[in-house]
């Protein structure tokens, strides 16, 4: 029986027919269209010859896989869709990963795109593949992979063309997919491979490691060493099929479990599998009776602006994201640029953290004990993000900000509940670490199209180097050029606005992905339902808080 939270509604005095709300509306469409337009390069993988020489081949594109895979009518939660933005790279990095339901299991889905490259794992695929895994072992979610892979992109490993290199791992370090693998599987994890096409080579290794392989007659390949290297290694002459086909592997190896006669029968399989699991989620099923916001989500567009400057009440982001727009405010008097409250979010209860400004020491310590509150009764925390860091000077040196900081830092990374985070805005400095960021062990990080996200603001940056320039020319005793030093500033700020925004983050892969602020609510909720498939087992301890 669900029940209903008890707090009012929010209040909003948001003028939405204001000129800041209108421009900030126009501007957010405009960056969202952008979005839509790099999306819709992502879906068309290698192009549309490729696709039709896929299709031709008896082959569906790996999209159309995963959408007969999941549940009719259930979402997909596509994670980092803009890998490899503004790279020499294939947008998506020729690979996807996301989260559906499959047979009423939700579950982490990789999937090889074979348009691109003939799914050959680049840099990109790679860090998408251990993201995959890091959300399957985080949040015990079974894992299901759709392999058809060329192996690695072995151009990167060769330095041919131009291509930028963005791999800085030793090929020592490349096993780690692997051993991460049969981790799931001794956590109980199951892990579900579905052949689709070539698997060679190191490839091999992810059915090989799976707990369950189905493979697809005539068009499944898996082997150590395929044809052409076998003749080099051993002078063996051998065709793809009889040295490892589907059939030989179904019928004489006994590598593949299940033998299925095309695409389509293979995907019917792996549903079949998956629902034999007998998977059970330790969370409850929601608590709260679900209710739209009162106020309208589509307002969300107007609140942010491009360049930041324009201050943002977070409850007015809160009042749009929550059911019935209910937010039980935790000390609203005290440490006001730090909103702390308890909601629910699609029946879900949910501890939220937003910024209303810098981080002062009250609201350092207010976040810590708050933190404290939430895993006491094991509710998981959304942290909003739109923070310029931890507020500097003299007098707040003397009230031990840097004490009363790293309480707040001490609390979020002892935290033992599940974090969310979503950037709005400004993510600065420290004030990323104490609005636990990416490298905080969140369980999921989404960008809105605003967000910018850097050591400091880019006139700060900027500024610093000027002044350090400055102090260096008087004590040599040179004279300063001002105007040379006017045209650094604005290049260095320039390099540092451009590198800061949120389509160069997500190309990167250093967040889930960028999200439409309307669907801000929708995609909290599924994160929300996502986590809950892992038991919240802390013993509540924290470091040592310097009091």
């Amino acid at each position: 029986m669900t029940r209903t939270l008890l707090a009012p509604p929010l209040r909003s005095n948001l003028d939405t027919g204001g000129e800041s709300f209108i421009r900030n509306r126009e501007d957010m469409l405009d960056q969202l269209a952008e979005i839509d337009r790099l999306l819709d390069e992502a879906e068309a993988g290698g192009g549309p010859d490729r696709m039709a020489r896929l299709r031709a081949r008896g082959k569906l594109p790996i999209r159309e896989r995963i959408a007969l895979a999941i549940d009719p009518d259930s979402p997909f939660l596509e994670i980092s869709p803009l890998a490899g933005y503004d790279s020499d790279y294939t947008m998506g990095g020729g690979m996807v990963i996301g989260i559906g339901v499959i047979a009423g299991v939700e579950c982490v889905i990789l999937g090889n795109d074979p348009s691109v490259l003939a799914g050959a794992l680049t840099p990109y695929a790679a860090k998408k593949w251990a993201r995959a895994l890091e959300i399957a072992r985080d949040n015990r979610m079974p894992y299901v992979s759709f392999v058809e892979s060329a192996g690695a992109d072995l151009r990167v490993e060769t330095g041919e063309g131009s291509r930028r290199r963005v791999n800085t791992e030793h090929f020592a370090e490349s096993g780690r997919f692997f051993y991460e693998m049969i981790e799931l599987s001794k956590l109980r994890i199951p892990t579900v491979c579905v052949v689709f096409g070539s698997s060679t080579a190191g490839g091999a290794y992810q059915p090989g490691l799976s707990d369950y392989t189905i493979m697809v007659r005539e068009q499944s390949k898996m082997f150590l060493a395929g044809p052409p290297l076998v003749k080099m290694a051993t002078g063996e002459e051998s065709d793809d099929e009889t040295l490892g086909g589907a059939e030989m592997h179904a019928e004489t190896s006994g590598s593949g479990d299940y033998f299925a006669e095309d695409d389509v029968d293979a995907i019917r399989l792996c549903r079949e599998v998956v629902s034999h699991l007998n998977w059970r989620k330790p969370a409850p099923p929601p608590r709260f009776t679900p209710e739209e916001p009162v106020h309208d989500p589509e307002e969300l567009l107007g609140l942010v602006s491009r360049d930041l400057r324009q201050p943002v009440d977070v409850r007015d982001v809160i009042a749009r994201v929550v059911d019935g727009s209910r937010f039980e405010e935790f000390k609203p008097r005290w440490g006001e640029s730090l909103v702390c409250g308890f909601a629910s979010i699609h029946g879900h209860p949910v501890g939220i953290l937003g910024n209303n400004g810098v981080l002062y020491p009250d609201s350092s310590q207010k976040g810590a004990h708050f933190i404290q509150l939430a895993n006491q009764v094991d509710v998981p925390l959304w942290f909003i993000q739109n923070i310029t860091g931890f507020m500097v000077g003299r007098d707040f040196e003397a009230d031990g900000i840097i004490k009363k900081g790293s309480q707040l830092i001490n609390a979020v990374s002892n935290s033992e509940v599940p974090h969310l985070t979503v950037t709005i805005g400004s993510s600065y400095g420290a004030g990323t670490y104490g609005m636990s960021g990416r490298a905080f062990e969140n369980r999921f990080t989404f960008l809105w199209p605003t967000a910018k996200i850097a050591v400091m603001g880019p006139k700060q940056i900027a500024g610093v180097m000027s002044q350090v320039r400055r102090t260096q020319a008087a004590r040599t005793g040179q004279p300063f050029d001002e105007a040379a030093d006017a045209e650094i500033v604005a290049a260095v700020e320039a390099a540092q606005e451009a590198g800061s925004l949120a389509l160069q983050a997500t190309g990167a892969i250093s967040d889930d992905g960028i999200i439409d602020p309307r669907d801000t609510r929708h995609v909290l909720g599924l994160c929300l339902s996502y986590v809950g498939n892992r038991a919240i087992e802390g013993t509540g301890s924290y470091g040592v808080f310097r009091l």
